[in-house]
């Protein structure tokens, strides 16, 4: 068993997103995307309270041809959209969505954290879907940590949201081979993965110090990882929470255009086309 090597360290940059600073480590200055990841977002924000829902978060918007997923570290999320799902996603939870061939959504602090205020931590990633699915029904799957399997020791804690890993499978359903896992792993502790070596991998740092395969890493920096082994090993210097996305690359072309990620101009087109006739839904959303 041989140990991957490590492309590069790659610290994530600010960006802004209709008014709020977030952390983005992908994409960067040296890649667009790790196939099939095509985007991650780090959110960390505090509500100051008193404020209606409908004044906070991100309103209705459509998407389609890929899985926008969301793990949600501290307050919650409000996830509404066409199909009628209405659920909040607490902390220690995930919200993944397929979109496929069309859905909209909103995602707002629940009406209870807009009020009282307080922080709200959020990383968003991006997961492409193979062509032959990008026009399948859309379906929407709200995990509590509680419904989570997870890897658990004195050292760390993981969850396993898709794929397997150590005979345990993750509740979320993918399109294509791959494993996502989140975690915490305390000061002073260690772990190691295994991981195919086909497989294209990341590592994402919320905060913390880690060494992962002999190379640092601290809060906020990306680990792009190399296909020429099957072996992570990771030790704390600090307490760290960590997000781990790896895949089987699709290896297609990509198009993208906002909220669509679809495989040529002329899918995209459609798409923006579709939207505006509505062919994905509407969206009412309630606020209580």
């Amino acid at each position: 068993m041989k140990n991957k090597s490590i492309k590069q360290v790659i610290a994530s940059q600010k960006v802004n997103m209709g008014g709020h600073i977030i952390d983005q480590p992908l994409p960067n200055k040296l890649m667009g995307q790790l196939d099939p990841f095509l985007l991650i977002h780090h959110a960390e924000w505090e509500l100051k309270g008193n404020q209606k829902q409908q004044e906070v978060g991100i309103g209705g918007h459509p998407h389609r041809g890929f899985s926008p997923v969301t793990f949600v570290f501290q307050g919650d999320v409000q996830h509404q959209d066409s199909f009628g799902n209405d659920v909040i996603v607490e902390a220690g939870g995930t919200q993944w969505m397929h979109a496929g061939k069309g859905i909209t959504h909103s995602e707002r602090p629940s009406a209870e954290l807009a009020l009282k205020g307080g922080t709200q931590e959020i990383i968003q990633f991006w997961v492409n879907t193979p062509s032959k699915h990008k026009m399948d029904v859309p379906y929407y799957l709200p995990l509590t940590e509680e419904k989570t399997p997870i890897i658990e020791s004195g050292d760390y804690k993981i969850q396993i949201v898709a794929g397997e890993y150590n005979g345990i499978k993750g509740p979320a359903k993918t399109f294509s081979p791959m494993l996502l896992m989140r975690g915490k792993i305390n000061t002073q502790g260690s772990i190691d993965f295994e991981i195919p070596n086909h497989y294209n991998t990341l590592i994402y740092l919320l905060d913390g110090d880690l060494e992962i395969n002999g190379t640092s890493a601290k809060g906020k920096d990306l680990i792009w990882f190399g296909n020429d082994g099957d072996r992570i090993d990771i030790s704390a210097n600090a307490d760290t929470r960590f997000i781990l996305l790896s895949g089987e690359p699709i290896n297609e072309k990509v198009t993208s255009y906002g909220p669509f990620v679809m495989n040529t101009q002329t899918e995209i087109m459609e798409a923006i086309r579709d939207a505006q006739m509505g062919k994905m839904g509407v969206l009412i959303e309630k606020f209580s």
